[in-house]
């Protein structure tokens, strides 16, 4: 069955787009990322026009945050205060990255950055990721005592606070600089920004697991529902029946996400997310060398 989307001007399977969905909402509540940096591709792959993409992606992770993070605040995994200072960041963050996507728009040259910034991000953080993921999974990493733990440059940075959730104290400079780059990112590609945010919770922060994956959720929520109202305020890329057939599947994938994600441990939850990111980085990889009608016969084959 099609449907047509009235801003992105052409007809779509719907249950290929609630299917997206789906998935995304699935690896939203498992791993703690708003699965944009998922979404946007695929509805790139599939005709969308880049910056509708980019739009629509943060409307529809606001659905699959909101569930997904109410989850994860019921386990009591969501630190409130972590959460606030990355907000007053990502806001003003999104805020920018809105001009700027408006601005590149209008040069032409929007779906180009877009592509790069993905293949490039994605990639180092991906495998990064996959290799620390690895070395956990097969023990090959083992955890310092606590007591050796020497003072860091972040320990030496002012306006420190404690965050008892996650049992640490750190600088709120951190943070709040983690949320200016996440809500720009927001904006220019359709991510929560969790995919960057999750990472530097987990090794720069040191919080636990869970605790990152809650509180990047309650994050992502209010972050993606501010950049997409100024998507669709500013520069009309909200296509509404595109973002209500995505969160109508990201609400069902989402729940049975978070309950699995509960279960597994902080190892295995890294290396799913560091295997997601890693193929989507080679999918973007491989839009940018071959002609678009034979990216999906060579992802096939692959």
């Amino acid at each position: 069955m099609d449907l047509y989307l009235p801003i992105a001007h052409m007809d779509i399977n719907i249950a290929m787009i609630v299917g997206f969905g789906l998935i995304v909402g699935f690896l939203s509540g498992l791993t703690g990322v708003g699965g944009g940096f998922l979404i946007t591709p695929l509805l790139i792959f599939v005709g969308v026009p880049p910056l509708i993409a980019v739009g629509t992606g943060a409307a529809q992770i606001v659905g699959a945050s909101a569930v997904g993070s109410y989850a994860h605040w019921r386990l009591g995994n969501v630190d409130m205060r972590m959460a606030i200072v990355l907000l007053i960041g990502s806001w003003t963050g999104g805020l920018l990255g809105v001009h700027v996507a408006k601005i590149l728009e209008q040069s032409g040259h929007f779906g180009l950055v877009v592509s790069f910034l993905y293949v490039g991000l994605l990639g180092f953080i991906g495998i990064s990721m996959l290799i620390e993921a690895l070395m956990a999974v097969r023990g090959q990493k083992k955890s310092k005592p606590v007591q050796e733990k020497k003072t860091s440059w972040v320990d030496r940075l002012p306006w420190q606070m404690d965050f008892p959730v996650s049992g640490l104290r750190t600088t709120i400079l951190l943070p709040l600089g983690m949320g200016i780059a996440v809500g720009v990112l927001t904006a220019l590609m359709g991510v929560g920004g969790g995919f960057v945010m999750v990472p530097i919770m987990l090794y720069v922060l040191k919080m636990p697991t869970k605790v990152v994956v809650g509180t990047s959720l309650f994050q992502l929520l209010f972050t993606t529902a501010e950049v997409g109202i100024l998507q669709a305020g500013m520069n009309h890329a909200v296509d509404p029946y595109l973002a209500l057939a995505l969160v109508i599947g990201s609400i069902f994938g989402t729940q049975f996400g978070a309950r699995l994600g509960a279960r597994m441990p902080g190892e295995q939850l890294r290396l799913v997310l560091a295997l997601v990111v890693v193929a989507v980085a080679v999918k973007m990889g491989l839009g940018l060398v071959i002609p678009p009608e034979h990216v999906f016969q060579v992802t096939q084959v692959l």
